[in-house]
């Protein structure tokens, strides 16, 4: 039985732990200790609570482990080479790696670094958690893996027949760099506005937050056309792409995003992971963006209040 081991005990974390559990050897990491019960809340709202195997990283220094088929680092963007440096000495250079981070950041930097195979995955499962012993399943979602240098086919294959066994539907594919750059403009148009206003996906869908949400995308659709890539669904222009933001929204209407969980615990957000690369691309293009700048803004202001 494949073993598989995840760094980072967030909503993605504890969604893969809990889905993986049942159908393979499934270890959660993290920096602190955490109840080995765990309840899991289907999108149907059926509560199940099992125990899973959790360890902190301290803990799994001082251990000795068999090697793991996988490690997937479901950290934050920020967090991701700083969590694979606290594992380097526990897991062989060869270990393959799945990165589920949001945004443009952590993935380059990670397969150009680490010696061996590095896999992306970027999903549309929601899920939010309900404290230390609880994640809830918000919204069935689709799971794409791949290889930024196209290089590990069979290894993304064998994983993403993996997951959809464990109940997260996933595809492998040939062209991961792309959906990433989907999915980071998708996080865009969603993530900072729900985390600003303090609401659920579902909630960009009224009057007050549409009209945002269109002048982001028309912004983010001209950065995608600059950058060389596809429209979504086989779509044209910015149409493709408010499309896209819609049917993402509506499918996880009652999902609290990431970023609106790190405001609710006074954490730093991803904003440098999701918008910094947009806004980083829009100057290098030569094209506008103000909403996302203004975006930048009013979240790095916000995590400063933090800290009074």
């Amino acid at each position: 039985m494949a073993s598989h081991w995840i760094l980072g005990p967030g909503a993605i974390g504890r969604l893969l732990a809990h889905s993986l559990a049942p159908i393979a050897a499934t270890t959660l990491i993290g920096c602190r200790a955490l109840p080995e019960r765990q309840t899991f809340t289907t999108p149907e709202g059926e509560p199940r609570t099992l125990p899973l195997n959790v360890l902190t990283v301290t803990q799994l220094a001082s251990e000795t482990h068999k090697p793991p088929a996988f490690v997937h680092i479901t950290t934050k963007a920020m967090a991701a080479e700083a969590a694979l440096e606290s594992l380097a000495n526990a897991i062989p250079a060869s270990t393959p790696l799945v990165l589920w981070q949001n945004g443009f950041l952590a993935q380059p930097r990670i397969t150009q670094s680490w010696p061996g195979p590095v896999l992306c995955a970027t999903t549309t499962d929601g899920a939010y958690l309900t404290g230390d012993d609880g994640v809830v399943h918000a919204g069935r979602g689709h799971t794409f893996v791949g290889d930024l240098n196209n290089q590990h086919g069979e290894l993304t294959e064998t994983l993403s027949q993996t997951l959809t066994q464990a109940g997260l539907a996933a595809t492998q594919v040939a062209d991961i760099r792309q959906r990433l750059w989907q999915k980071l403009a998708v996080n865009a148009a969603i993530n900072p506005l729900v985390a600003l206003h303090g609401v659920r996906n579902g909630e960009l869908r009224r009057e007050a937050y549409t009209g945002r949400v269109i002048a982001l995308v028309k912004e983010v659709a001209a950065i995608m056309l600059a950058e060389g890539i596809t429209p979504p669904n086989n779509g044209q222009g910015e149409e493709a792409w408010l499309a896209l933001v819609w049917q993402v929204v509506e499918n996880t209407a009652n999902n609290k995003a990431s970023m609106l969980q790190d405001v609710e615990a006074n954490r730093p957000t991803e904003r440098g992971a999701i918008l910094g690369p947009l806004i980083e691309s829009a100057q290098r293009h030569g094209l506008a963006c103000e909403v996302l700048r203004g975006l930048d803004d009013e979240l790095a202001t916000l995590e400063k209040s933090f800290n009074r």
